[in-house]
């Protein structure tokens, strides 16, 4: 029997084609989802969902009470979360693409660095990168941020709808002017859950691994497929 991976959910009404962490058909295995009601990205970004702690606990025993083995998030920032959370879970939780850090780092070859494309770069910090395992403040790796009057803030925050071209020039847009700032970088992270629809083109277009929330749940359930 496949056993499926629970994911909790931010309070979001955008539109997620496949690829997206919201999407089932993003994952060759079953998926369940929860809510988190008032869970808004705006805030999740900026940390002030801490008062939904407990409202984030239950949704993920709520998923596991319907067979989740583990559990995932849908916001790379709840990284920050990662300690107290997994702490109060009955199951393994991963927060975010970023706990791959350690992991991509530790691959690569010597004086190759990875390059993080998150959603918004003034809001991720060092605090961050320590509860995803960068201990170290000299290993910090090189961050781009999506632009907060483009596509992607224009969907998640305001509504917009969805626009498959202008996210994807955004997207690659943000890639290459982190490449050209750090040329060192060997691969690339994304942070937000809603890129992996543009893994593939960000890999084609600049020939280089590229991990996401989808490389972390698939390595997560493989994982618990065996228990």
């Amino acid at each position: 029997m496949t056993r499926p991976l629970g994911i909790i959910m931010l309070d979001t009404a955008f539109e997620r084609p496949v690829g997206d962490v919201g999407n089932a058909g993003s994952w060759p295995f079953p998926v369940l989802y929860r809510t988190v009601s008032g869970a808004l990205p705006r805030d999740v970004v900026d940390g002030r969902e801490g008062g939904l702690m407990a409202a984030f606990v239950d949704a993920g025993e709520a998923l596991i009470s319907q067979g989740a083995r583990a559990l995932l998030t849908s916001c790379g920032f709840l990284v920050l979360r990662q300690s107290h959370l997994a702490a109060r879970l009955s199951r393994p939780l991963a927060t975010s693409s970023l706990l791959q850090l350690p992991l991509i780092a530790a691959m690569l070859p010597t004086g190759r660095r990875i390059g993080v494309i998150t959603y918004d770069a003034a809001s991720l910090t060092p605090a961050h990168f320590l509860e995803a395992g960068v201990a170290d403040p000299s290993a910090l790796p090189p961050v781009a941020g999506l632009p907060r009057d483009g596509a992607f803030h224009g969907m998640i925050e305001k509504g917009e709808p969805y626009d498959h071209a202008r996210l994807a020039a955004e997207v690659l847009e943000a890639v290459a002017g982190l490449l050209q700032r750090e040329p060192t970088i060997g691969a690339i992270l994304l942070e937000c859950t809603n890129l992996p629809p543009f893994t593939g083109l960000i890999a084609d277009r600049f020939g280089l691994p590229v991990f996401d929330v989808l490389t972390l749940g698939r390595w997560l359930h493989a994982g618990i497929s065996g228990e």
